[in-house]
């Protein structure tokens, strides 16, 4: 890098905390902090969905995967991805959105005390919490090892940097930031991307590779296979399986992009764009990713640093910068909308259950501890990122996908299956046996079989055992031991009615010990 590349990068920076300045403006109290107060246009809700779902770990992790298996990094990742949105658009986006809309509630979980009761609610929010700090401390560390590429600053100085700026931005303007931020981001990705997959055509016509004759040349022997390696027809289908709930609002920070949008259509026409998105623009990023092995050695045994070797060697300094640029615009749009999330859940489904007080919040209190819990949580989450490539959590990757992807299935069955009407028999035994089954399958899975077993566990099994487990017992004890009550079904059918006509409701009883109750109404 160099003074160019530095004035992109700061210039940026600059930017986002602008877009936060002015986004403070917008944000009058708690519900415009999390969802936008339900008046965000579908199709910044769309673009901001799409972009909260990307980090760097595409240009570090899945540059690897890309690397050593090409086009599987595709087939495995994105395509799934989208294929559970699209999905997701007529089964989840509209359901999630009448949760602000008819519940009147601010986080994606504050409607499981009522439709489960507290103990549930709480145990998905907490470990929700949990698993989020682990997975945005993963996306700070691969965003710092590529910065590391560039600049030669240190793991743990990177994450301060990255980690400071999202902090500033996010926590002054809330969800409306995170958005605006994200349509900027989004514009810089494009650009980004367009210019290294150009770059990348044009050195390998200098090397006399035509665009498809690359396929033919032996570094790229069998990367042209959709499903090779550790990524089998398993792994594809627990993949789309994790994805259709993680994308869907599994995660929280995109169920809040369902929220934001001013009614059930406008949340489905949101989801349709970002599926399109993921769909199509992957490609692009992708591609130059796939040549890679034609063009760079990469210095790493997966791959990770294969994508900021040839960034560095085939773009001029400037576009360099852009594309540095790139790669901040990724982690910072999901990490601060993680951030906002886990606020969200903390402040509304947490805080008023451990202090009493929390229950009396006024309007600007609420508002204050969003903004404090935001900083508390990318701090722990930057804590978290000094410790990837340890034995404990082992590198970004497995992180991400062993993880993320094996933790995921168990606390988000109850959440999104609770929505729909065919689950209205599975209620707190179903939700919390499901919950902990699955996590103690992680944790068994992974570890003593994985330990004990000649080879190890397969990949795919690691992360599609849990979820399994989890979905089985959540149906089966569901008609077991059915517990489908009249206030229970009541939310269910609230939630599921197409219908936008005026009425009036009962208010739904608190939970006994717990937090006041959701009142709904139209």
């Amino acid at each position: 890098m160099n003074s160019l590349d530095w004035a992109v990068l700061i210039g940026y920076f600059g930017v986002m905390v602008a877009i936060g300045v002015w986004s403070h403006k917008r944000v009058d109290n708690v519900s415009d902090f999390f969802t936008a107060g339900g008046k965000m246009p579908w199709w910044l809700s769309g673009i901001s969905h799409h972009m909260s779902g990307y980090s760097a770990v595409m240009f570090t992790g899945y540059a690897g995967i890309a690397y050593t298996y090409g086009v599987t990094s595709f087939v495995t990742w994105s395509f799934p991805i989208a294929l559970g949105i699209a999905i997701g658009s007529k089964l989840f986006a509209p359901r999630i959105n009448r949760l602000r809309s008819r519940l009147h509630v601010a986080s994606p979980l504050e409607y499981l005390k009522n439709r489960y009761d507290l103990k549930t609610q709480q145990a998905l929010a907490w470990s929700g919490m949990l698993l989020k700090i682990v997975d945005v401390g993963a996306k700070w560390a691969a965003i710092a090892t590529l910065l590391s590429v560039f600049t030669g600053v240190s793991l743990n100085q990177g994450i301060l940097i990255t980690g400071t700026i999202t902090a500033v931005y996010c926590t002054i303007g809330g969800l409306w930031a995170d958005a605006l931020t994200e349509l900027g981001q989004f514009v810089i990705q494009f650009l980004a991307g367009i210019a290294m997959f150009v770059a990348v055509i044009v050195e390998l016509n200098d090397k006399g590779i035509g665009f498809l004759g690359a396929w033919d040349e032996p570094e790229l022997q069998g990367h042209g296979e959709p499903l090779v390696g550790p990524y089998g027809t398993v792994f594809l289908l627990a993949f789309l399986f994790i994805k259709l709930f993680e994308y869907n609002g599994g995660m929280l920070n995109q169920a809040q992009r369902y929220m934001a949008t001013s009614n059930a259509y406008e949340a489905e026409r949101s989801a349709r764009l970002s599926a399109v998105l993921w769909l199509v623009w992957p490609l692009v990023l992708f591609f130059p990713m796939w040549m890679s092995p034609l063009l760079v050695e990469s210095q790493k045994a997966d791959g990770s640093d294969s994508y900021g070797l040839m960034t560095e060697q085939l773009l001029p300094h400037g576009l360099l910068g852009l594309v540095i640029v790139g790669f901040f615009s990724h982690t910072m749009a999901m990490c601060s909308s993680d951030a906002n999330a886990i606020a969200a859940v903390f402040t509304r489904d947490c805080a008023p259950v451990v202090w009493r007080r929390a229950r009396a919040w006024s309007e600007g209190q609420g508002l204050r501890v969003a903004r404090v819990t935001t900083v508390v949580f990318l701090g722990l989450s930057m804590a978290a990122a000094t410790q990837v490539n340890s034995p404990t959590f082992g590198d970004i990757i497995t992180v991400v996908i062993k993880w993320v992807a094996g933790l995921m299935g168990p606390m988000a069955i109850p959440m999104m299956l609770g929505l729909l009407r065919p689950f209205r028999r599975s209620g707190p035994t179903a939700a919390l046996t499901s919950w902990a089954t699955g996590l103690f399958t992680f944790w068994l899975v992974n570890y003593p079989i994985h330990w004990n077993l000649d080879g190890g566990v397969p990949l795919q099994y690691q992360v599609s055992i849990p979820l399994a487990v989890s979905l089985v017992l959540y149906i089966l004890i569901g008609y077991l031991k059915p517990e489908d009550t009249p206030e229970r079904l009541a939310i269910i059918e609230r939630i599921n009615t197409d219908d936008d006509g005026t009425g009036t409701a009962a208010a739904i009883p608190a939970q006994q010990g717990g937090a006041p109750g959701v009142a709904v109404k139209d």
